[in-house]
């Protein structure tokens, strides 16, 4: 039996653990491990929370800034068992929990100044339990974004930690643009003041732009035995340099990425999509979840302005209670620049796609919070546009009965490493209109499974996104054949967990 370490910052197996799709994968991946009778360990951060109501195993003593630091670890119960997975919590009262979904800390002044103190404390915890041998004899450890690469920098030159060099180490790229870089010296969230007695190798572990910093994201790609993009587009993708906002390839880290594929360390598999225990909501409930939602946020909302919004928001919704829309194109997604940049850029395009849906007695749904720039431009536009329904906030019934009952999914995304709404979207029948780009192209066929666009230069990406919704519009209303069987192409389309992991033991695991 082989025995996996996943280390990583969010982990949606548990309650109150995920900001975005990294939380999916490693909820799904040790499921499957455990199918093919092997084991697997999950730790993330407590966050000063989750770690009530479980088990302690054992304390986690270990040396920072000069002095020993006390970690807990425990053992918390998933939101489903399954056999030979053990998922876990490192508490520490400084890894506290951020403003972005009770994980992250946004520090706009200083970027990751806190974020970096907290996954320094849990990585060296970690590295400290992996010694104690709290998970047993490890084959593979499989980390996930920046979050969790000082593992690798502890292994590496730290002498207290040089047992971990006997097992494999994986490293997953969720989110390339998000890197981890922090000052080597003077500042109290730097590398020196949390490893004041390690000669820190600045060739090594430095940004090639910002030489008197650590880039974590580097060190991950620079320091693991194998390297993993999720999708094989976006593996492609990332050997090139970024051009904004016509192309986002490696952000600055090609170099490395170059290096890790011409050593034969890159690999780009497609992340998988659960298809067992959907949670459903029944069709037809569509209004009633977002009013429900409505009313919520509405008890739990102190800013005026935004409970000003959300009224207004249910107002527009009773509308389509009895005179319900003959189309309905739909979004979910965080509010940021990846996501929407396209809109926030052009908002003339997007106001454009709201006058052809008019036209057809048809809507646009959109679900999220996020950026205040990007809620503070959909706010406006909902005021402003009767066929606009923005539903700012968060509610899973609510996601759920948009992927039940829309006809269109819109995935605009600026760039997209592999990207799940597309996938969960198709599961539920639902063409996907989208921006070529990453794991995108890998998952939707033009005119057969969805509808794309692209184009070399911005204004032409712009002038192909609304030629396609054209196109998509066109099917819909006048080809009713055409549109039946694009939604069953795209209801058939299968992205399983079980081709994925069968593409990891063969390139990423090597057992």
């Amino acid at each position: 039996m082989n025995n996996f370490l996943f280390v990583a910052a969010e982990n949606d197996a548990i309650a109150n653990c995920k900001a975005g799709g990294m939380g999916d994968v490693v909820r799904d991946v040790p499921r499957q491990i455990s199918e093919r009778g092997d084991k697997a360990h999950v730790v993330v951060p407590s966050y000063s929370r989750l770690h009530h109501n479980g088990t302690f195993k054992t304390n986690l003593n270990f040396q920072l800034r000069g002095e020993t630091y006390t970690a807990e670890l425990y053992e918390v119960i998933p939101k489903k068992e399954f056999k030979n997975v053990h998922h876990y919590v490192i508490h520490h009262p400084e890894i506290e929990a951020g403003g972005i979904a009770h994980i992250y800390h946004d520090d706009p002044t200083e970027p990751f100044y806190t974020d970096f103190i907290k996954y320094v404390i849990f990585c060296t915890a970690v590295a400290e339990a992996i010694k104690k041998g709290a998970f047993g004899k490890l084959d593979v450890v499989h980390m996930h974004d920046w979050h969790s690469s000082l593992l690798l920098f502890l292994k590496q030159y730290h002498p207290a930690y040089r047992s971990l060099k006997k097992m494999r180490y994986v490293y997953s790229i969720h989110n390339l643009a998000i890197q981890g870089i922090r000052p080597f010296e003077n500042n109290y969230s730097s590398m020196r003041n949390w490893f004041p007695e390690i000669p820190l190798d600045h060739k090594g572990l430095m940004d090639y732009r910002y030489q008197d910093c650590i880039n974590l994201m580097a060190v991950g790609i620079r320091l693991s035995d194998a390297v993993h993009t999720v999708s094989p587009s976006y593996k492609e993708d990332v050997l090139k340099p970024s051009s904004p906002p016509e192309f986002i390839g490696g952000e600055g880290l090609e170099t490395d990425l170059q290096k890790a594929d011409n050593e034969g360390r890159l690999f780009g598999i497609l992340n998988g999509s659960n298809y067992n225990n959907i949670r459903a909501a029944d069709s037809g409930k569509l209004y009633r979840n977002t009013v429900k939602a409505l009313f919520k946020w509405l008890q739990e909302e102190s800013k005026n302005y935004k409970a000003d919004f959300l009224a207004h928001t249910g107002e527009k919704v009773m509308e389509y209670v009895d005179h319900p829309p003959k189309f309905i194109v739909s979004s979910v997604a965080r509010l940021t620049e990846q996501k929407f940049y396209f809109f926030k850029r052009s908002p003339e395009a997007f106001v454009e796609i709201l006058k052809k849906l008019d036209k057809i007695g048809g809507i646009f749904m959109l679900l999220g919070t996020g950026a205040p720039e990007y809620e503070e431009l959909f706010r406006q536009m909902s005021y402003d546009h009767k066929n606009f329904i923005f539903t700012n906030g968060q509610s899973e019934d609510l996601i759920d009965s948009i992927y039940l009952e829309s006809d269109l999914y819109f995935m605009p995304s600026l760039f997209e490493p592999c990207g799940i709404s597309q996938m969960l979207a198709m599961r539920n029948g639902n063409p996907c209109l989208v921006h070529h780009t990453g794991g995108l192209i890998d998952t939707v066929s033009p005119m057969k499974t969805g509808f794309a666009f692209a184009g070399k230069t911005y204004d032409e990406k712009i002038t192909q996104m609304l030629s396609s919704f054209d196109e998509a519009l066109a099917v819909f209303q006048n080809d009713k054949p055409k549109w039946k069987k694009i939604k069953s192409n795209a209801k058939k389309m299968r992205f399983t967990w079980e081709k994925s992991v069968d593409a990891y033991y063969s390139k990423l695991y090597l057992i």
